[in-house]
């Protein structure tokens, strides 16, 4: 089984990568540098340059590539950064999938839970229309609107709307956690905020399922069951790494100034949402619960 995977140098990209080829898949990674081997093969999203050999008779591909929303202050310059990476680069790619003579069956494509905007203490699912903003309508909207052709060419499209994920190897946590070891850590805003999180083996495992299950196409939320508030997630990973919590909660206006845009839709906002689509497929979860996702992930 050949699996082609997109952005296999990034925090998700990895461990989907080592958890297929532990499976006995061929993984081939597109690369933007030299190939260093024959599972690896250079492209440029941008210039619209990928190999369509590379990709010919492959059983999936995964496509996660794209400029890491919280790796930088959200500038005007990375805002179209972050737009340009996920929407020409999905484009290029789908162009090349759907003109191909033994396409693939399947595309999972990365988006994320920014689709549903600020949803308050509501709950949303994968029925709910996308919300306003930034991440909602100028990014999600459309990177996941670039898949079309794909699915137009017969291809079973799956869009892997991903939440806050939790790993030992990197993303928020390696972030978060010198301050939250030094007894630092507080909530962000009013904490009253939902998160919508998921473990990193969780994810891995739920890409897996998808991959296999011809019955679920189109958007798919990759998150936990049981999202919680910005407050509990500071009180749970106080108590993971043993040190207490600053009583008082850092303002807005702080975030803002130090992140930009995304202190305003990725940390301060509220996303209370229900991986519906994964629960009605019997997916078993193997983190439900936040404080036994930490116990495992720290």
């Amino acid at each position: 089984m050949t699996i082609i995977v997109t952005g296999s140098s990034g925090l998700l990209g990895s461990a989907l990568v080592k958890a297929l080829r532990a499976d006995g898949a061929r993984v081939v990674c597109l690369v933007r540098r030299v190939p260093r081997d024959t599972d690896e093969s250079f492209w440029n999203p941008e210039k619209g340059i990928v190999d369509p050999a590379a990709l010919e008779g492959a059983e999936a591909v995964v496509h996660l590539a794209g400029a890491g929303l919280g790796d930088r202050r959200w500038t005007d310059d990375y805002k179209r950064e972050v737009v340009r990476s996920r929407v020409k680069g999905t484009g290029t790619l789908v162009e090349a999938l759907a003109g191909l003579s033994a396409k693939p069956p399947v595309l999972l494509s990365g988006s994320a839970v920014g689709f549903y905007g600020d949803t308050g203490d509501r709950t949303v699912d994968e029925t709910a229309p996308p919300g306003t903003g930034f991440l909602a309508e100028e990014v999600v909207v459309p990177w996941e609107a670039a898949t079309a052709p794909a699915e137009e060419a017969g291809i079973r499209v799956v869009l892997l709307r991903t939440g806050l994920v939790l790993s030992g190897d990197g993303g928020i946590l390696s972030r978060i956690l010198p301050i939250f070891k030094l007894g630092l850590g507080a909530p962000l805003g009013s904490g009253r905020q939902y998160w919508s999180w998921i473990s990193a083996e969780d994810w891995v495992l739920a890409v897996q399922n998808l991959m296999k299950n011809p019955e679920i196409s189109g958007p798919v939320n990759l998150t936990a069951p049981e999202p919680v508030t910005n407050t509990e997630f500071t009180r749970a990973l106080g108590e993971a790494v043993h040190r207490p919590t600053m009583p008082l909660a850092v303002p807005g206006i702080v975030l803002r100034t130090a992140l930009g845009g995304f202190a305003e839709e990725g940390v301060l906002i509220g996303q209370r949402v229900l991986p519906r689509r994964l629960l009605d497929s019997g997916h078993a979860f193997r983190h439900t619960r936040l404080n036994e996702a930490l116990a495992t992930v720290l």
